[in-house]
């Protein structure tokens, strides 16, 4: 059966944890982590975290609402104070706001305890950055990106969640990726999407169906950006802004100037950007979005181009194919899947019933747990 990894649509809560409560859940959480280690390995660990539907349920072991924003950057947080790197043999690196820009550093003092090469260190790196890119970039959904951890065990294998928040609806939505199941960062790379609200105005650049426009997008730098520049709106200094006239479409030689075609424009800054990757001469579409300045702007310019002149039309459907990770309490969008959730609530449940937590506080955890299942 394939697993469901993907995204999750959560409300913006805002406050923080108080201490009383943080202080337990990575009681509760350095509980978990080390029972899940003794029965099993990092390994899955990672391929448990990664999966939504766990990480939702333990989410809700720890104290939070099933609808909380703060599952994700709190719930992190913990797993960060909680796991240690020689202890444990794995990191968790990264974080919210500003400690995601960290991240690099992060694996790079993981790299050193684990002894991990330099090239490895730098394909990590490059996994976090690349990861961050494509949910940021190459999925424009309408969520900017602010919180990224990344998980790192010693044998190098990583998983990453990410939340990103649209501004006009104050939601979130989760990202979940594993290294071991992302072959392709470019193609589909998180085997599964949950999410509870669809934007059908939504470019998606990582789906099989963008694989001809990303190809011409290469191919529309390494030809030389300077001829793109007819597709955008005419700079041209108008003399008169109140009244167009016909002449203003002709140059002194009488030949006909271009008209904007596209829904948007690029300013001679954003065009210098195209013009050293076109110094650089990419091989791939990773290595294109990977270079300095490509951002969504420049990406979807160039999709837009790919499906005018060549007809390689990008996919604009929303990567979304589960909605919340169980089901809603209420029925909605569908009735609970027992089945599934009582696979990941079993799973927290034996860990907690070895994990070395006071009896009070296990007790109140499994109680959650058996809570979740009858409501």
């Amino acid at each position: 059966m394939q697993s469901k990894r993907g995204v999750v649509n959560l409300p913006l809560h805002g406050g923080k944890a108080p201490k009383w409560l943080f202080n337990r859940m990575v009681k509760l959480t350095t509980g978990v982590v080390d029972v899940m280690l003794y029965e099993y390995d990092s390994d899955e660990f990672l391929r448990r975290i990664s999966n939504p539907h766990w990480f939702q349920a333990f989410s809700c072991v720890l104290g939070f609402d099933w609808h909380s924003s703060g599952t994700t950057t709190t719930t992190c947080g913990a797993l960060k104070m909680a796991i240690n790197a020689e202890e444990h043999g794995m990191i968790v690196a990264g974080g919210k706001g500003r400690a995601s820009r960290k991240t690099p550093a992060d694996i790079e003092a993981a790299g050193d305890i684990f002894s991990l090469s330099t090239t490895k260190i730098e394909d990590l790196i490059h996994s976090s950055r690349i990861s961050a890119k494509i949910d940021n970039s190459c999925i424009q959904d309408g969520y900017q990106l602010y919180h990224h951890s990344f998980l790192l065990t010693e044998g190098g294998n990583w998983a990453v969640i990410q939340q990103g928040m649209n501004q006009e609806t104050r939601y979130a939505r989760r990202y979940h990726w594993l290294g071991e199941s992302a072959d392709n960062y470019l193609e589909e790379p998180h085997m599964g999407i949950c999410c509870d609200i669809q934007n059908p105005k939504t470019l998606d650049m990582t789906s099989m169906d963008s694989n001809e426009a990303r190809n011409v997008s290469v191919d529309l730098i390494c030809d030389n950006p300077e001829h793109l520049k007819k597709y955008f709106k005419d700079r041209t200094p108008i003399l008169s802004k109140s009244q167009m006239k016909l002449d203003n479409y002709f140059n002194e030689f009488k030949m006909p100037r271009h008209h904007p075609v596209l829904d948007q424009d690029l300013s001679d800054r954003e065009f210098e950007v195209l013009k050293r990757a076109w110094e650089i001469q990419p091989s791939n579409y990773e290595e294109l979005i990977s270079l300095e300045g490509m951002g969504p702007k420049k990406i979807r310019a160039l999709a837009l181009i790919s499906d005018l002149v060549y007809g390689s039309t990008p996919s604009w459907e929303d990567p979304v194919k589960y909605s919340f990770t169980h089901g809603g309490k209420d029925g909605y969008p569908y009735p609970v899947d027992r089945e599934v959730y009582d696979h990941s609530i079993q799973t927290l449940k034996d860990a907690l019933d070895q994990a070395k937590l006071e009896k009070k506080d296990k007790y109140h955890a499994i109680k959650r747990l058996e809570g979740l299942v009858n409501h």
